[in-house]
């Protein structure tokens, strides 16, 4: 018999893995250091695919992000983690998938007090922009230019989950200064 809990892997502070938890009782005031990931996804014409999260959502409920995050499972390959959330979450198959920033590492608590605690590498990847988001993980989203959406980050990063306003500007760094200058 399969089981459907889904399993995070527990971290210590080096990002040696320690122990697996279940995904659902792990995310909350005190939330252990987890291995997580984060995709940006790109259309043919260059724009980055932003999406709002579902309002279910235990954390960040309706803030808009990056294309797609998720969790590796115990003994999954990162890229195959990646391949597997982008088809479960948007219903997408993804190409050219690129590790892009491999040490990303945050700590943020939302309004209601839950804490995200992930050492969360970053890929970029291509995509067809025809998707079928999932309801329950996808509110909205958008194809966007990326010099639009670091502008945007920059004004009201209170808008945006806080791992995309650490993420985006050190993918695009040097666009990331232009579009604080603008402002």
């Amino acid at each position: 018999m399969t089981s459907s809990r889904e399993e995070v892997v527990l971290l210590a502070d080096d990002g040696t893995p320690v122990g697996v938890a279940d995904k659902a009782s792990v995310h909350t005031r005190e939330t252990p250091l987890h291995l997580a990931f984060s995709c940006h996804l790109f259309d043919g014409e260059g724009r980055i695919l932003v999406t709002r999260r579902a309002l279910e959502k235990r954390t960040w409920p309706g803030v808009w992000t990056n294309s797609f995050c998720g969790h590796p499972a115990p003994g999954e390959a990162l890229e195959d983690a990646v391949r597997r959330r982008a088809s479960d979450e948007l219903g997408a198959t993804i190409d050219n998938l690129t590790l892009a920033l491999p040490d990303f590492r945050y700590r943020a608590v939302d309004a209601a007090g839950i804490v995200e605690n992930e050492i969360c590498p970053v890929f970029t990847a291509t995509v067809d922009p025809d998707l079928a988001p999932v309801p329950s993980e996808v509110a909205e989203w958008e194809w966007v230019d990326v010099r639009t959406l670091l502008t945007a980050v920059v004004a009201t990063p209170w808008a945006f989950s806080p791992w995309l306003t650490l993420q985006l500007p050190a993918l695009y760094e040097n666009t990331a200064l232009e579009a604080s200058e603008q402002l």
